[in-house]
């Protein structure tokens, strides 16, 4: 059988799958289901530095081929995670990625500094919520505000620092490049877009926020095309994500340039996802004489 371990900024997950922030919680939920340890990692809920409530509902949405949210990154704080919910996550023997947003440069800087003084295996640096008025993806569009705030939290973080990219932007490759200047050890890619329903008979948006992050199936051909072009521009490993609902999708993210992956929407309508995914991607790479996973990454035959 094909190793299925992959190395991500020198930490070492069991396989490539890793559930996607804000999908899986704190992981209490499924582990009713399997051993959380049947995942490479957790991203764990979008942590601020304090509480947050989120924003007011309705504030999730079915569209077809996926959903639109705007949760607004409705969290326990940062302080209450490493009391309360890291103990629990170290014992299920899988790698925790501690996922920060923040609404200016000081407050990501102090969640990665009290994070690195943890057991938590990496930081996500999320600079690409489209769901709240303020912060985060103030950061994420431009190459300028990418690099600077990479720059800032990678001098309080002693951890390996993973920053999550927006598909909102003009030039996916210079975003990356950006991320990888800045001092990023790897870039998780894509959040959400950015998109809207309206209700026909109110007329009135279907989310109390006007606009959510449109995530699910509709959104793989766009996260394949953005891995492959920030594959062609930088070197840290790129942990792809988006619409990954099947073995097929994962296969597609891994050859156009992925090292792991993130899967998300599909834990509301299959909590197996995952076990399902890992079969038939091992039985992929049986079928084809491979010896291990990292030998599908980048290995796109473009014309």
């Amino acid at each position: 059988m094909a190793d299925m371990k992959v190395k991500i900024a020198g930490v070492e997950f069991e396989n490539p799958l890793i559930a996607a922030s804000g999908t899986f919680g704190f992981g209490h939920e499924y582990a009713q289901f399997y051993p959380l340890s049947t995942l490479g990692g957790i991203s764990c809920k979008g942590l601020t530095l304090k509480e947050r409530a989120g924003n007011p509902p309705p504030r999730i949405a079915e569209t077809p081929g996926g959903m639109l949210n705007a949760v607004g990154l409705q969290n326990p704080g940062v302080d209450y995670f490493i009391a309360e919910e890291l103990p629990w996550l170290r014992e299920q023997s899988t790698r925790i990625i501690a996922n920060i947003a923040g609404n200016t440069p000081e407050e990501y800087c102090e969640m990665a500094e009290k994070l690195s003084d943890t057991q938590v295996d990496m930081i996500e640096l999320n600079i690409s919520c489209p769901n709240v008025k303020q912060g985060g993806v103030q950061f994420g569009t431009t190459c300028t505000g990418v690099e600077g705030i990479t720059s800032a939290v990678r001098r309080h973080c002693t951890k390996p620092l993973m920053v999550k990219l927006s598909p909102n932007v003009s030039d996916i490759g210079e975003i990356a490049a950006a991320a990888e200047s800045g001092g990023a050890d790897a870039i998780s890619m894509i959040n959400t877009l950015t998109g809207m329903r309206i209700d026909i008979h109110t007329r009135r948006p279907i989310i109390h926020n006007n606009t959510g992050g449109l995530s699910g199936p509709a959104l793989l051909p766009i996260a394949v095309r953005m891995v492959w072009q920030a594959a062609n521009r930088v070197k840290i490993p790129i942990v792809g994500m988006g619409g990954i609902s099947k073995w097929q999708d994962a296969v597609e993210l891994l050859l156009a340039g992925a090292s792991a992956l993130q899967i998300g929407t599909v834990f509301f309508s299959n909590p197996y996802a995952p076990v399902e995914i890992l079969k038939g991607l091992q039985e992929y790479l049986d079928r084809a004489g491979l010896h291990s996973v990292t030998e599908l990454t980048g290995q796109i035959r473009p014309y």
